[in-house]
Order: structure tokens, then C-alpha cells, then sequence
């Protein structure tokens, strides 16, 4: 589907099959809070061949954590939750081990010291919210809280996780709260806590970059760090494995399982949607302007800046999103989302009243912005008149 005016999106979507190497995928965009198009193709298994339907579902990775962000901005609406306090304001036990003034704020930035897990988390923890709690509440900061950023690969989303069930009044999980205020009230396909019923033959899977877009795309030193047990990003995804369980034997994905930093499956179409609310108003998920003000404001960085020290770069966080900046730019300056590994993308404009979403089955290798979506975000944006602060990456 795609509306009149919109259809070099879709010719920029047919020409990523045939000259950027798109396996199968899908993208969607509303604007102003009308679904402008809805596209897929390709296949979505590879050893298989089956074809990427309408409804077909992939896991976006950390494309996951801009839906988990807005149960907490759901949570912030309604008076449950300040950003500017401190966590162990709503969960006492999270004091431990020099964390006592840490804000809601500073954790959702990932500016608490908390990448990684100096225990181990296996399935069994992760499965185990009451057991999960004990080990996130003891976790001791790397630094002081406040003054680096170092991405929360994972973490993130489990310490979200607690803080929504301890302000929640009915104390619900993350993926049970996400089901039942934002999934299920836009009528919309997409899990972060993947249900049993839900058949393979629904699902994507992914195929891993080939060895040359790796060497070219991919940061040298990551590739290097990712070997070094001592570095960073080793102890933020590497060195705890269970906690990214998102394959499971029996399953094209783990099902009843919660990664809320990364296990999300979606169509395009869901993402799209529920960032169209959060760019419109949000009048269909009962969100405060307040919220929404709060969300499109500028990050605000630690105090020695937002050099990443996981990533080697600057990026830039906000209450839960990712936020635009120089070396990451979308949308506009008041844009917030997320983007997952291999080149999924989700995000809300408010100032162009766009919600956006691209999903893939072919991972890629670009941490900047991926050459397939880039060009449909760019195809999209010059389709829109005189969209205001508009900006991408080159392709």
C-alpha cells in the first residue's frame, strides 16, 4: 500500500533488492497520523525461500528498546513515575552498592554505570523476575553514576522491567504491560514477550552479514573489543549470553521470555503505528503532552559528555530512546526511537508527524545507519513538503 505522492519509497524499496542486497523486509510510515505506506517483500527464511508476508514478524533487537521506553513514558503519564527522581525512591533495594542517587533519568540515558553483569544471568534468571531483581538491585556501578555513558546493551531493559512492575499498580511485567496498554489498544502485531501460540511460519529469521560488508562496514575496534574479555562492550553483551536469549531449539524464537533490551518481534506496520501515536498526540495511549515535551527535548549528556564507552563514539540517549545527533542523525531534531542491530529502525518526528519503522531478515553491518533503510527514510522525507529539520545519513 502505498498513497499518492509516496511512491519513490517504493521504488527505493524495490531498488534494495536489486542493488543493496535486501533479503526480505518491510517498512512503514504514517504521517500525521495516517498510514502513507506499508511495504514488504522478499523472503523471510533463506535456507527456505518462503516469502515475506504481510504479517510476517522479526525480531528487531534493539529496535526493542524504544518500545520498552514507552511503557515508562505510558508510566510517567499517568503521575506514576518522575524522571527526575531517584530509582530507589520507587524500589528501595536498588540503593545497594553506591546507587542510591541514581535518577530514573541517568539510568534511562544508560549514564549509570550498569552495562553488564558481574554474575552470571542464564534463561533460568531471566525467566525468574523476583530472582532477576535481586541480581540487577546488588549490580555495583563500573563508575560513578553521572559521569560516563556506556551503552546498556541489555541491562537496560531488565532494570526498566523492575522499575515499571514497582510503580505499576498492578506490578505487570514489561512485555505483560506492553501487551495489554500499547499492543493490544492499537490492534497491532508486536511482542516483547513472544506468546506460545504465536506459529513459526509467522516469523522471520535472520541471516548474519556476509564477511565483506563486515571488513568494510563494521568498526574495526568493535571487532577487536568484541574478543577482549576485559572490554566494555565483551561485558555488556558477550560475557553473559543468557540474558540475550532470543533463539530458542523449538522455536524460530524463545517464546514467554523477556529481553525487553532486544527480544521484541514486530511487523514494520506495528512499529510504525505505535510512533505515530507518540508523534501525534498520543491521545489513543492516554499520553500527558508533558510526557511527550519531555521526550522531543534535547538529551542531556554525563558530565564528561556523550563519548560512548562501549561504542567508541558519540550517541546520544533520552528517557529510554535514542535521540539524533551528528553522528547518528533521523528525522528531526525532536525525533526520538531506536535502532536495532543489522539495520532495523523505528522512531516518532513529532515536528513532522511522522511514526517510521523498517525491518529486516538480512542483517547488516553499518552501526550508523543502514544503506536500505537510509534510503527509504530519505525517499520518505523528500515525499513530505517542506518537512522541517529533516536529516539523514549517507548512504
Amino acid at each position: 500500500m502505498v498513497k499518492r505522492g509516496f511512491e519513490p519509497v517504493r521504488e527505493a524499496f524495490a531498488d534494495n533488492f536489486a542493488r543493496r542486497h535486501e533479503l526480505g523486509g518491510a517498512c512503514c510510515a504514517y504521517y500525521r497520523g495516517e498510514k502513507v505506506l506499508d511495504l514488504w517483500g522478499g523472503v523471510r527464511n533463506k535456507r527456505t525461500r518462503e516469502p515475506w508476508e504481510e504479517n510476517t514478524m522479526v525480531v528487531i533487537w534493539s529496535a526493542t528498546k524504544g518500545l520498552a521506553a514507552m511503557t515508562l513514558a505510558i508510566a510517567h503519564s499517568r503521575g506514576w513515575l518522575d524522571y527526575e527522581e531517584r530509582v530507589c525512591a520507587y524500589w528501595p533495594e536498588f540503593a545497594q552498592e553506591g546507587k542510591e542517587r541514581i535518577t530514573v533519568r541517568q539510568l534511562l540515558a544508560h549514564q549509570a554505570g550498569l552495562f553488564a553483569f558481574d554474575e552470571p544471568v542464564d534463561r533460568g534468571v531471566v525467566a525468574d523476575l523476583d530472582r532477576l531483581a535481586i541480581v540487577l538491585a546488588r549490580q555495583k556501578p563500573a563508575w560513578e553514576p553521572g559521569t560516563r555513558q556506556a551503552y546498556h546493551a541489555l541491562t537496560l531493559g531488565f532494570y526498566e522491567g523492575e522499575l515499571l512492575r514497582r510503580v505499576d499498580p498492578g506490578h505487570r511485567s514489561l512485555g505483560r504491560f506492553f501487551q495489554e496498554e500499547i499492543a493490544s489498544p492499537l490492534g497491532e502485531d508486536v511482542y516483547i514477550r513472544l506468546p506460545e501460540e504465536i506459529p513459526n511460519s509467522r516469523l522471520a529469521t535472520l541471516a548474519p552479514p556476509g564477511p565483506i560488508e563486515m571488513l568494510v562496514r563494521f568498526p574495526l575496534r568493535l571487532t577487536l573489543d568484541s574478543m577482549n574479555r576485559r572490554s566494555n562492550i565483551y561485558r555488556a553483551l558477550i560475557a553473559n549470553p543468557g540474558s540475550a536469549v532470543s533463539l530458542d531449539e523449538h522455536h524460530v524464537y524463545a517464546r514467554n521470555l523477556e529481553v525487553p533490551s532486544g527480544g521484541g518481534v514486530a511487523t514494520a506496520r506495528a512499529i510504525a503505528h505505535a510512533y505515530s501515536v507518540f508523534a501525534g498526540g498520543g491521545r489513543e495511549l492516554g499520553l500527558r503532552q508533558e510526557t511527550l515535551d519531555l521526550l522531543a527535548a534535547p538529551a542531556i549528556p554525563p558530565t564528561r559528555g556523550f563519548h560512548d564507552e562501549c561504542l567508541h563514539g558519540e550517541v546520544q540517549f533520552s528517557l529510554g530512546f535514542m535521540k539524533p545527533s551528528l553522528t547518528w542523525p533521523f528525522g528531526s531534531a525532536r525525533s526520538f526511537g531506536s535502532p536495532g542491530s543489522g539495520g532495523a529502525l523505528g522512531f516518532a518526528d513529532p515536528s513532522a508527524g511522522i511514526g517510521y519503522a523498517y525491518v529486516t531478515s538480512q542483517m547488516g553491518a553499518s552501526l550508523i545507519g543502514d544503506p536500505r533503510e537510509v534510503a527509504l527514510r530519505t525517499a520518505l522525507y523528500a515525499a513530505i513538503p517542506a518537512s522541517p529539520g529533516a536529516s539523514t545519513v549517507a548512504a
